[in-house]
């Protein structure tokens, strides 16, 4: 959907569809005799709706960021002991794949039940499942430490997998709520963070609490302590949920936002909204390119015990430690862009400069992984964990740029569904081709897919409707836009509660 000018403009974009106009001419009327009452149009011109930010949006974002890490980490923490886990539960590699892949497969059927769920009623229901559900499933896996029990521990994994699809998307949604212009981009690389450092510490923790021991009764009292640390951390961030999330600050941080609030919520359709996304071009290169990257990402982190153990036998621990090296490094660059976007507004060129260097990345390392040198190892892993994770964020802020002013939730769910699509499969192909022709061809394999990712990320228009949003309330409120109001071109809006727990 195009960005709408006003009704006395005669520029209308070329791109503007006329349901689109009927649309803005419905609400113009609707909302003619509440600015008839308003002394802000009396000189001709809109004035600024109040905006604020409040410090307890800070407390929000970490919060958010705790029950991400606590759910991430169980995605890997399977995987990365693949052989040990194949030797207590005695199934084979494949089957143990699918402890990850679970994550993947779950989020592609239930995003849209949630996107809608999250659109009627708001993110702290949504917190409150997320973590309800994330503590159930580590509880469940404690009760799954017997050899016999491989079933009790996948409907736990299971559940988990379920919390993740009421996780993954928000980060540029909390972003959007609760931050400022000059700071959402670093808002959402936060919120992005607390998922990759999750993830960080499952590759790093499983190996050294579950040492490949031969003896089942101590592999099995390793395994419990390892589950039951888990459920205790899933339990507290539940409570601190309970107590201390809220729906969303009562003065809006942006003109965007306020503009997002002010239109009547049964003017708001969901299939409607997934429809005007599926049509926006510049939006559905961004899914396919996001989804071929992330995609990317997740084969190599499941798959990373496997490949260093063909080439490092006995290195379960390094081989935590390289995935540990992927994703801080990657936090690293998540920020960095962050930040860089929030300064530059640069979402295109930044996109495509981290695509094309994660692309170098992803060669590198498929050329020196069998060196014998596990120093060299470290390095390419970092730089390649640097930019490929480091363009998480990259892709969440970009799509809320592009679809403005649709649901951040709902685009963010297309990209992350297009990314566990491409998980499944990339993992799938790229196991299979390991086991037939080695890891160089299984790592070439996805080079050829982000090579094509790159090349189709250079075609994506950059249109940045959010930041224009912004611009032009500033501009109609300073009178240099006569007879301004964009409030009324929005369709999106959530609706009017007030936040769950009282300002602060």
């Amino acid at each position: 959907m195009s960005e709408k000018l006003p009704l006395g403009d005669t520029a209308l974009d070329a791109d503007q569809s006329s349901p689109d106009l009927e649309n803005h001419v419905r609400l113009e009327e609707g909302n003619a005799e509440q600015r008839a009452d308003d002394p802000s149009h009396l000189d001709g011109h809109e004035a600024l709706r109040p905006t604020r930010l409040y410090k307890r949006r800070w407390m929000i974002v970490l919060l958010f960021s705790s029950y991400s890490l606590c759910n991430s980490f169980q995605w890997i923490q399977y995987g990365i002991i693949n052989n040990i886990f194949m030797k207590f539960y005695n199934v084979d590699a494949f089957t143990i794949d699918w402890m990850s892949m679970i994550y993947m497969l779950t989020y592609i059927p239930f995003i849209f039940p949630v996107t809608w769920l999250l659109d009627k009623k708001g993110l702290r229901v949504i917190a409150l499942v997320a973590t309800a559900l994330n503590c159930t499933g580590t509880w469940i896996k404690v009760a799954s430490v017997q050899p016999n029990l491989f079933a009790v521990t996948f409907l736990g994994q299971f559940c988990c997998s379920l919390a993740q699809v009421f996780i993954l998307g928000m980060p540029s949604r909390i972003a959007s709520v609760w931050f400022g212009s000059e700071e959402v981009s670093t808002a959402c690389s936060i919120g992005v963070f607390g998922n990759q450092l999750g993830i960080a510490i499952g590759f790093l923790v499983p190996p050294i609490l579950v040492p490949n021991v031969e003896d089942m009764d101590e592999l099995a009292h390793h395994i419990r302590i390892m589950f039951y640390i888990t459920a205790g951390a899933a339990t507290l961030l539940f409570i601190l949920v309970v107590c201390v999330f809220q729906e969303r600050p009562k003065i809006p941080p942006t003109q965007a936002q306020a503009t997002a609030r002010s239109i009547p919520p049964e003017q708001y359709s969901y299939m409607a909204s997934i429809l005007r996304l599926l049509r926006n071009r510049p939006f559905i290169l961004l899914i396919v390119t996001y989804g071929l990257n992330v995609g990317c990402f997740y084969a190599v982190g499941t798959l990373l015990n496997r490949m260093i153990i063909e080439h490092y036998p006995g290195e379960e621990v390094n081989a935590g430690r390289i995935g540990l090296t992927i994703v801080i490094a990657g936090m690293v660059g998540s920020l960095i862009c962050g930040i860089w976007l929030d300064k530059t507004k640069t979402y295109k060129q930044t996109t495509l400069a981290v695509y094309i260097m994660a692309l170098v990345g992803m060669v590198v390392y498929a050329a020196t992984l069998d060196l014998g040198h596990l120093w060299v190892v470290f390095i390419t892993a970092g730089a390649l964990g640097f930019f490929m994770t480091g363009y998480l964020p990259l892709g969440f802020e970009f799509a809320v740029e592009l679809t403005y002013p649709e649901s951040e939730g709902t685009s963010s769910g297309l990209l992350n569904c297009s990314a566990q699509v491409f998980g499944i499969i990339f993992t799938i192909c790229q196991g299979k081709i390991i086991d037939s022709f080695g890891t160089l061809a299984g790592n070439i394999f996805l080079c050829v897919f982000l090579l094509i990712g790159a090349i189709l990320t250079g075609f994506i228009k950059s249109d940045l409707r959010r930041q224009k949003a912004n611009q032009m309330a500033k501009a109609a409120a300073a009178g240099q836009i006569p007879g301004q109001d964009y409030g009324a071109t929005t369709l999106i809006s959530q609706p009017e509660t007030l936040p769950s727990k009282p300002d602060q």
